[in-house]
């Protein structure tokens, strides 16, 4: 068994996802939070018809202990 810290965003596979739809989201101003998810929710779809991409997250350095 593998116990993480409290506040650990390094040794999480998700903060690396968020991290990527929030630098491709954020680099166009919505208009208000309706527009926001619709485009959070587009990169997630996006990100979901890709498992190489997804896969490549548990090869990061801090989370390599989660690749099966």
């Amino acid at each position: 068994m593998l116990f993480l810290p409290g506040y650990s965003p390094q040794l999480n596979a998700d903060e690396l996802l968020n991290q990527d739809v929030k630098s491709h989201i954020g680099r166009r101003r919505a208009k208000d939070q309706t527009e926001r998810m619709s485009a959070m929710r587009s990169r997630l779809r996006g990100t979901q018809r890709q498992p190489e991409k997804v896969k490549r997250y548990f090869h990061e350095r801090y989370v390599a202990y989660a690749e099966p």
